[in-house]
């Protein structure tokens, strides 16, 4: 088979792999998608129980929607904040299940290994001529692809930041990960056996941290006993508060003054900045231990961890594909000076295509979550962007690649853990997340 007649290869059933998806049906390009799990938006789904900051209008794909409403499925209240379930049965499902894209998902469908046919990493001759090889456990069963071009949408929600500090694992965590949680539980439901009346620390300084301790304190009206510890590196707590009423998305502004209140009440024991460095097992509690302000630190007496600390990409089956990532940050080199966080908010990345993605390996592309590598600050709507300009370029239509179809508020689109009604937000839900594939 000559290599334009060969499919893209897309890695990753979430809403960013789903969106190049979309526009490849539009275009007429054929296309698999590879699945690691049994149903689309599976990364979602854990975080299923969580309100967005953004409304629909942020989260839904241009083409996709195009696509829906062609086949006359009803498209969601574009002003109404949904939860990450609502992402999935309102969007994703319906979107997958279209004509001309179902066919072509492949669910339960690991993708081991990638690279150019007969070829390893090292040859030069002719491998842009060559199709990519994709190598994959499909349902038990290995098996063999060719597709023309890769686009990486597989995220970093697998990969978890460890909570030692430096960014390696800590002494004992990995002994001791039945009693830690990496992400967002469901608290107040079928997380209550494991943290009511509990005590319970959480790690980290960002939303989803927030939300795991509003989630918690939720759980101190029944179950009294359950008590709150929160571990930062930040300097000072005042640093997570973020705009409040300045912030032009309510939900995330109130996520920072009702933790503020939390905070000020002193429900919550703080211990900032600290680095951890080895976790202990004593009498089935842990006890923590790490530097605070240059000092030894010890936490005793904790029965479960919640590890909001991010997470990272995960590069091993792209070991025989040529391609970059910034030493610093893991994301596309192209990418780095827009992202860093240590700059940039969700607010102040602007947005970037085809070119800023372009790898070494022609025709191969990583985007969505796992292009930002370890920078916090992705947006769903940014992740269809990317989409948009690299199917441009492929298409041949290389001046709509260059162009930048997207214009987000100052203060950016992120999420909450903030239930929402109408105008007010009500500190319901147990967590937060950032909009990611």
């Amino acid at each position: 088979m000559k290599k334009h007649n060969l499919p893209i290869a897309i890695i990753g059933g979430g809403p960013i792999g789903l969106a190049a998806a979309a526009h490849l049906k539009k275009s007429n390009q054929p296309f698999i998608l590879f699945e690691t799990e049994q149903q689309i938006g599976a990364n979602i789904l854990k975080w299923g129980h969580v309100r967005l900051f953004s409304p629909w209008e942020y989260n839904i794909d241009k083409v996709a929607e195009t696509l829906l409403r062609e086949s006359q499925i009803p498209i969601p209240d574009k002003e109404y904040i949904p939860f990450g379930k609502e992402i999935i049965d309102d969007y994703l499902k319906p979107l997958s299940n279209l004509k001309g894209i179902k066919e072509n998902i492949h669910l339960n469908a690991n993708v081991i290994a990638i690279g150019r046919k007969g070829l390893d990493k090292m040859k030069n001759a002719g491998r842009e001529y060559l199709p990519f090889s994709i190598q994959v456990i499909e349902n038990g069963q290995f098996k063999m692809y060719e597709a023309k071009a890769v686009i990486d949408a597989s995220g970093t929600w697998k990969s978890p930041n460890p909570l030692g500090s430096g960014g390696i694992f800590a002494l004992g965590e990995v002994e001791n990960k039945e009693h830690i949680y990496y992400g967002m539980p469901d608290i107040n439901k079928t997380g209550i056996e494991i943290y009511a009346n509990k005590t319970v620390l959480v790690v980290g300084g960002g939303h989803s941290a927030i939300g795991s301790i509003l989630g918690l304190n939720n759980l101190i009206e029944k179950f009294p006993k359950t008590k709150i510890h929160w571990l930062l590196r930040k300097k000072q707590i005042s640093d997570v508060y973020g705009g409040q009423d300045a912030d032009k998305f309510k939900a995330r502004g109130t996520l920072g003054i009702q933790i503020e209140k939390l905070v000020n009440s002193g429900i919550i024991e703080i211990h900032t900045p600290v680095y951890i460095h080895a976790i202990e097992k004593n009498n089935e509690q842990l006890t923590v231990k790490g530097l605070k302000n240059g000092s030894p630190f010890l936490l005793n007496n904790i029965d479960q961890i919640i590890s909001n600390t991010g997470s990272r990409p995960d590069f091993n089956f792209l070991r025989e594909i040529r391609f970059d990532a910034d030493a610093a940050l893991e994301s596309v080199p192209g990418l780095a000076n827009l992202i860093d966080p240590n700059i940039h908010s969700c607010g102040t990345v602007r947005p970037h295509g085809e070119a800023e993605l372009r790898q070494k390996e022609k025709d191969f592309y990583i985007v969505g979550m796992k292009s930002y590598g370890r920078a916090p600050t992705f947006l769903m709507t940014t992740g269809y962007e990317q989409v948009r300009s690299i199917i441009a370029h492929m298409n041949g239509d290389f001046e709509s690649a260059k162009r930048v179809e997207l214009y987000l508020p100052e203060t950016g689109v992120c999420s909450s853990g903030i239930g929402f009604k109408k105008d007010e937000a009500i500190a319901k839900e147990s967590s937060c997340k950032v909009s990611c594939n």
